[in-house]
């Protein structure tokens, strides 16, 4: 629970022939996280084969999977995941083959959409001149006249002056514009042109028609476009048919492209000989015995696999893989979020999870409020499917449990007034604030406290003695930080007693300046031990460690000041519901719906409360654990654990 899995570094070898089958049975058991290894004299001696073109192809393929699933809205196949045996070219081919059907119907389609919106287009046209006995070949042709059809801006047509150079017939408006027909004499059609232009004459061209009146060819455009309409339904059946028929092959071609190309990935990590491939990587210690197991029934006895501890592995090298019990997954995401730990770190999870909910409890309690949220994460909890969407829901029922006990404390339930009387302690707001603050501070003292402890650990774990003793936050951290509160909490007894003096020396004034010399000391035992300096020098190493120092003395008081943030939210949980009464008592006063009113007032001010609050006190939560407490101890530069696997792991 305190500790990463233990890890061990596997070295398989295997036949040139039985690497697929090896990685297959790897990738299904998905408890290995292969490592690229060089090729050299202590591996093998031929080097790692470069599979890019056939990855390429892998992904040529799963984009031209993707493109008909997104052009036929073809969705995937619920557990579809098993990637049969073929080859790329039986893969393409099988490709090409609904391409060609896809392509016909996409053709079809387009060809169809396009006579539609011909046929809209032309009825536009029409219709504006539908009950006019004018044959529409005429318009145009006419030796004596020039006809112009169109529309106008809305208006136009009444600020338009033409006297009596032109006749113009209105027709039935279409949208904002206004149609019309123009008709003067070819002598002067170009003064009539130019007029119409000036007033935003947007010119309509109709399609000649032998004979034909405009409700000749209205009528006969309804029976086209009725016959396309026809057409693009009988296509979107044999649209829908062919995406139902194409389900299975691309979920198959899609989970073939996406084992191979994993595969071929995987081959590039393994050095070989003539004959042999070797495959590294690293395994859960558990999970060694299994795998022996597993790759020996699978070759038939021809492999060889050594697992070996990581003892002289830099823990950077070492993937970090968190085991926690179903209770500490929620926490273990927050965890996550700030970085994992190295190989050799002690996990923070459990501490995270007491720390988190309880913070988040005191500055959101509420009884009513916790139980909504409680609610809502127990819903999640039951209702998902993911694993994911479960840690939140039970991270939300932690919490809402959290905002409930410490509503039972503040005498909360949804801010009602009347049962402020039955709290077991107070309400926020009332009474001396200062016992509030102080009851967050304590809060800060203990986790920072633990912070410094698990510091403490890690480095006397990594014999890192000089910061483990003599660091800002090692066991000089812990002199400086209990004995100033000791100073603070105790000044008038220690004065009196006659050892201010040498409780400043010892407690204040001794941490600070072992903080200062634990730079200059590494420097020089680094130097007389003949390692590589990180610094600069003795003097960037002084210059480094004052600063180190100063900036400790404004840290711990920062840090610890910084958890007066508990009260103050708290408090102002407490206002927010307090206001929201408050208003509602006056709303009640101003009409005959008074009462309604307020009750709505105290609904809404409860739900802002909820959200706004709940926001709040989550984010100030986490930050109090990733900078006052993480930042004790935590590095967060461990590497995931990221186990080869043939098919994407379920979320």
């Amino acid at each position: 629970m305190f500790r990463p899995a233990p890890m061990m570094r596997l070295s398989v070898v295997v036949l040139e022939r039985d690497e697929r089958p090896v990685l297959r049975e790897l990738g299904r058991l998905g408890a290995v996280q292969l490592v690229s290894t060089p090729a050299g004299q202590q591996t093998a001696p031929r080097p790692p084969p470069d599979r890019s073109r056939e990855i390429a192809v892998c992904e040529r393929i799963q984009s031209r999977v993707a493109e008909l699933r997104r052009s036929f809205q073809v969705a995937g196949l619920a557990g579809e995941s098993a990637a049969p045996e073929m080859t790329a070219e039986r893969v393409e081919t099988g490709l090409d083959e609904l391409e060609s059907k896809a392509h016909a119907l996409l053709k079809r389609r387009d060809h169809d959409l396009r006579r539609r919106d011909e046929l809209d287009g032309v009825a536009a046209q029409v219709a504006s001149l539908r009950g006019l006995n004018l044959p529409l070949d005429a318009i145009g042709r006419s030796e004596f006249l020039h006809f112009l059809t169109g529309s106008l801006p809305e208006g136009a047509l009444a600020r338009l002056e033409l006297g009596d150079r032109a006749v113009l017939l209105p027709l039935p408006a279409r949208g904002a514009r206004e149609s019309l027909l123009a008709m003067t004499t070819r002598s002067r059609a170009i003064p009539l042109d130019n007029a119409l232009k000036n007033a935003g004459f947007r010119a309509t061209k109709l399609s000649p028609a032998e004979g034909a009146t405009a409700d000749e060819l209205w009528a006969r455009l309804e029976l086209e476009r009725a016959r396309s309409q026809s057409n693009l339904e009988r296509l979107e059946m044999e649209t829908r048919a062919f995406a139902a028929e194409a389900a299975r092959p691309l979920a198959l071609f899609e989970a073939w492209a996406e084992v191979e190309r994993r595969l071929l990935e995987a081959e590039q990590c393994s050095p070989r000989t003539d004959a042999a491939v070797l495959i590294t990587g690293w395994a859960p210690e558990a999970a060694v015995p299994e795998i022996r197991e597993r790759l020996l029934e699978t070759t038939g006895g021809r492999c060889a696999v050594e697992a070996a501890s990581p003892r002289d592995v830099p823990e950077t090298e070492i993937p970090v893989l968190l085991r926690h019990s179903r209770l500490l997954r929620p926490f273990e995401l927050l965890v996550s979020a700030y970085g994992l730990p190295t190989y050799r770190e002690l996990a923070p999870t459990a501490f995270v999870a007491v720390s988190y909910v309880l913070m988040f409890g005191m500055m959101f309690g509420d009884v009513g409020h916790g139980g909504v949220l409680a609610l809502g994460g127990l819903v999640l909890l039951l209702a998902s499917r993911g694993s994911r969407n479960r840690d939140l829901g039970l991270l939300f029922l932690f919490n809402g449990l959290s905002s409930a006990a410490w509503g039972v404390a503040y005498g909360s339930c949804f801010g009602l007034p009347r049962l402020k009387e039955h709290a077991l302690w107070r309400d926020p707001i009332e009474g001396d604030p200062m016992v509030l603050m102080t009851l967050a501070i304590g809060a800060g003292v203990v986790l920072m406290s633990l912070g410094l402890l698990l510091n403490i650990a890690n480095r006397l774990r990594h014999r890192q003695w000089l910061d483990g003793l003599l660091g800002k936050f090692g066991v000089m951290g812990v002199v400086f930080y209990w004995g100033a509160l000791a100073l603070a909490a105790k000044a008038a007894s220690i004065r009196a007693h006659g050892w201010w003096t040498p409780a400043l020396v010892a407690f204040l004034v001794l941490p600070v300046v072992c903080w200062g010399l634990k730079e200059p000391l590494e420097h020089l035992l680094d130097k007389r031990a003949g390692r590589a300096s990180t610094g600069d020098g003795l003097v960037a190493a002084v210059t480094e460690s004052v600063v180190g120092a100063f900036e400790g003395v404004l840290l711990y008081l920062a840090n610890t000041v910084s958890f007066v943030r508990l009260a103050a939210y708290a408090m102002s949980h407490a206002a927010l519901l307090m206001a929201t009464f408050t208003l509602a008592a006056q709303v009640e006063r101003l009409s005959a719906g008074g009462p309604a009113l307020g009750v709505a007032v105290v609904i809404g001010g409860n739900l802002v409360a909820m959200v706004l609050e709940g926001i709040v006190a989550s984010v100030q939560a986490l930050r109090l654990e990733y900078y006052e407490f993480f930042g004790k101890f935590f590095s967060g530069e461990g590497q995931p654990f990221t186990p080869f696997r043939l098919a994407a792991e379920p979320t």
